[in-house]
């Protein structure tokens, strides 16, 4: 029998595809398993089979538990350390004490038993390998053909026997598969679970995008050109944005192919969605300009603190810049991560007056000049009492009409101008009860500052409250409620 054990594991690792180790267990935790069923399932054992001989020994074993002496109702498997150390004394918390028992035989009952565990074993470990292989995978492309076809998904042989699903989720819009049908796909993710490797494709996803251009242009592959982005909008309209690691290489032209062929190959690979090749620039005013084509940006603002760009272009234009249902500045903006909003010409020019006018009140109220003095301030650059107030005055002195005394009086009504809002924005914050609040019968000053913290601050405000509004802000009864609002309520009734 144990040359059979032997011919077992060496026949099924090489049909498999798995290590012969694998086998061994499996037919070891069979032999295991039919040991408990013949002497019990309270019982532990272990079987253990050599190797090089095919030879197997079974021993029923013991853990060895840290639990107190007095307790003598231990499963039949455990041992205490006290019982363990007089069988073996180099046996400690945690060990296992063996003993060797006479093994049964390798036969029907056993072997079907491993021929089960076996079986389990070697799709986990099928699944495992496929899991391995194509986690690797992950980011590139890959084909198949059409398997199956239901309402949710596209089923794909891929390979090796491994089936890959292509959710409706992930399928360009439009887009019809019939069995047989051969398709690229981008690889996104591998799972693993009881029912098998689940690996999951998809044709919409921008990776795709860049993986089709990475075939199609061989200086990409080639690392010439670099990729920076994509964004799309699947079967529609899309945009990648690439960039030339060689100064004599055009990286749209290398892209677009003569007389368009490559950016057509990957176009009509993707059901036809038209794709602009956009040119990568390290100033972010630019690049946005480039990502916005075909349109022509006539002005731009922008505000890094928010990431927002705003862009003017002509009347005429200002479809074709927004896209339809807003398509061209979506994919602009995911593609540079720049938030754009585009107006007309006119309406830039209008929002852009309305801001230097606002600015320009708040110059003459807050720091007391003509609005002649105010329009010197907006046409240097100046947008707020900080910067008046802290700009370096050998800056400001150096404004065509301005001399030092001017500079410093400038300076020193915008700091007391942002001293007196610190101020009045703190006294805001520093609320006290007022003193007819605090006179209520059963009014703590406790109660009364959690009041002031909602607004609650005199007597008045305290009576205009309902029961219900004091329950959602303090910790009072309904009844304790009650009685503080009528005894606020009290003067209406004199």
């Amino acid at each position: 029998m144990s040359k059979e054990i032997l011919y077992v594991a060496e026949t099924v690792s090489n049909e498999k595809g798995v290590p012969q180790e694998l086998i061994f267990q499996a037919i070891e935790s069979a032999i295991t398993m039919a040991t408990k069923k013949l002497n019990g399932p309270e019982f532990d054992y272990e079987v253990h089979i050599d190797r090089t001989t095919g030879d197997y020994q079974t021993y029923r074993c013991w853990d060895v538990v840290d639990v107190a002496e007095e307790a003598l109702t231990l499963p039949d498997h455990q041992l205490t350390l006290a019982q363990a150390q007089i069988l073996n004394p180099e046996l400690t918390i945690g060990g296992r004490h063996r003993v060797a028992m006479p093994s049964i035989e390798f036969g029907r009952i056993a072997a079907q038993t491993a021929k089960q565990v076996i079986v389990q074993e070697i799709r986990k470990a099928e699944r495992s390998q496929i899991a391995a292989a194509f986690q690797a995978r992950i980011g590139t492309l890959v084909s198949g053909s059409v398997k199956k076809v239901t309402r949710d998904a596209i089923y794909l042989d891929i390979g090796g026997g491994v089936e890959a699903t292509l959710p409706r989720t992930e399928i360009i819009p439009r887009e019809i598969f019939r069995v047989g049908d051969r398709i690229k796909t981008l690889l996104y993710d591998v799972r693993l679970d009881a029912k098998g490797s689940m690996v999951f494709v998809s044709r919409t996803r921008p990776e795709m995008l860049i993986q089709l251009f990475r075939i199609e242009v061989p200086e990409i592959a080639e690392d010439i050109i670099e990729v920076m982005g994509a964004a799309r909008d699947p079967g529609i309209r899309a945009k990648i944005l690439v960039k030339t690691n060689d100064g004599r290489i055009d990286p749209v032209g290398a892209c677009v192919g003569m007389r368009g062929s490559r950016v057509q190959a990957v176009s009509a690979e993707l059901h036809g969605e038209k794709i602009d090749i956009v040119l990568w620039s390290d100033n972010p005013a630019q690049l946005v300009i480039n990502s916005m084509a075909p349109a022509e940006i006539a002005s731009i603002v922008i505000d890094e603190a928010a990431k927002v760009m705003e862009l003017a272009v002509a009347e005429e234009q200002l479809a074709q810049a927004i896209g339809r249902n807003g398509q061209n500045v979506r994919l602009a903006t995911e593609l540079t991560g720049w938030r754009i909003n585009v107006m007309t010409t006119q309406e830039f020019d209008a929002k852009r007056m309305n801001e230097v006018n606002a600015v320009r009140d708040i110059f003459m109220k807050d720091l007391g000049i003509d609005a002649d003095l105010a329009d010197i301030l907006v046409a240097e650059g100046f947008t707020s009492i900080e910067e008046v107030a802290y700009v370096p005055a050998t800056e400001m002195v150096e404004i065509d009409g301005f001399d030092e005394a001017l500079t410093d009086a400038l300076r020193a009504r915008a700091k007391d101008t942002l001293l007196a809002r610190a101020i009045s924005e703190e006294a805001k914050h520093q609320l006290f009860p007022a003193e007819d609040l605090l006179s209520l019968d059963d009014m703590t000053e406790a109660l009364a500052r959690e009041l002031v913290k909602h607004g609650i601050i005199t007597r008045e405000d305290l009576a205009e409250q309902a029961v219900a509004d004091l329950l959602d802000i303090t910790k009072l009864t309904d009844k304790q409620a009650a009685k503080l609002i009528l005894a606020a309520r009290a003067h209406w009734f004199i």
